[in-house]
């Protein structure tokens, strides 16, 4: 039994290696979903389908012959893939604009993010690993001082990470990569401190290196990525698995700017708890 494919390279792989064996209607849909990519990205199954010259139900056996439960989930591979290949936002747009033939305005524009964004909040708690959560916390509790990594999209999250450790009165300091100096600053880690990296899809090279000399050095990593498939997960004592939302290959950052703020909101809590914690006999005397 065929695994489904996992990213748009795996589907055009299996379309190649398949092609022969498929149906008259299913090699021309298969042709125009390799020559098109960019319209089958937003498209309408109702366009695309107009646009192929086949009928919507054959888009969908389509997707289903390569082991896709419908069309949409094929579909979100094609738009991983641009939100990957393209850039920059001017680009991106012009994408949408023109797969979708359409131009949306600015007051459906902030629906379709604000409910996209509810969604993913509400889903957040629930998938978020209670034990991995409670883990990451230890590790941030225990270490001298927290080193926090992101970069391109992800230095968001990492600054605002930063900057919330630092009203909470925690050691912190923030992996910038200034004058390119990555490997100095991991090299500043010290052996009681902690690394944490926020890192997406494609992730950034300069993340993975920078896990990955922590890894090699023992030092204890959080890891806040989008999949466990991540190559940033494998090398990670924890990882935070994060799904933001995405409109019109757009994605946010709002879950996991929710995230960071718990983690440093709770890491506070534990801290102040200790604070007030009785002082016993025996530090009373060492005091």
């Amino acid at each position: 039994m065929n695994q489904t494919p996992q990213d748009f390279s795996e589907l055009e792989t299996r379309i190649t290696q398949e092609y022969a064996t498929l149906s008259r209607r299913l090699q021309q849909t298969a042709r125009f979903l390799l020559d098109n990519p960019q319209e089958v990205a937003f498209a309408t199954v109702a366009r695309l389908a107009e646009q192929a010259d086949v009928t919507p139900s054959t888009l969908i056996r389509f997707a289903n012959s390569f082991d896709f439960s419908g069309f949409s989930e094929m579909q979100q591979l094609f738009r991983t893939r641009l939100v990957d290949e393209l850039p920059n936002y001017t680009e991106r747009i012009r994408a949408v604009r023109t797969a979708t033939g359409e131009t949306p305005d600015s007051t459906q524009l902030l629906w379709e993010f604000a409910e996209a964004n509810r969604e993913v909040l509400e889903q957040l708690p629930g998938r978020i690993d209670p034990r991995s959560l409670e883990r990451a916390l230890d590790i941030f509790e225990r270490a001298d001082a927290i080193h926090v990594m992101g970069a391109r999209r992800s230095f968001i999250v990492a600054s605002y990470m930063t900057y919330a450790l630092h009203h909470i009165d925690k050691r912190v300091f923030l992996v910038n990569g200034l004058g390119g100096m990555y490997g100095e600053q991991v090299r500043a880690i010290g052996p009681g401190d902690a690394l944490l990296v926020v890192s997406f899809s494609p992730y950034a090279q300069e993340s993975r290196d920078v896990a990955a000399a922590a890894r090699e050095r023992g030092i204890p990593l959080v890891v806040i990525t989008d999949s466990t498939l991540s190559p940033l997960a494998r090398l990670a004592d924890v990882v935070l698995v994060v799904h933001e939302a995405e409109v019109k290959s757009f994605r946010g950052l709002t879950a996991s700017l929710c995230l960071t703020q718990t983690l440093a909101i709770a890491l506070g809590v534990r801290q102040d708890k200790a604070r007030d914690r009785p002082t016993t006999d025996g530090d009373a005397q060492q005091a």
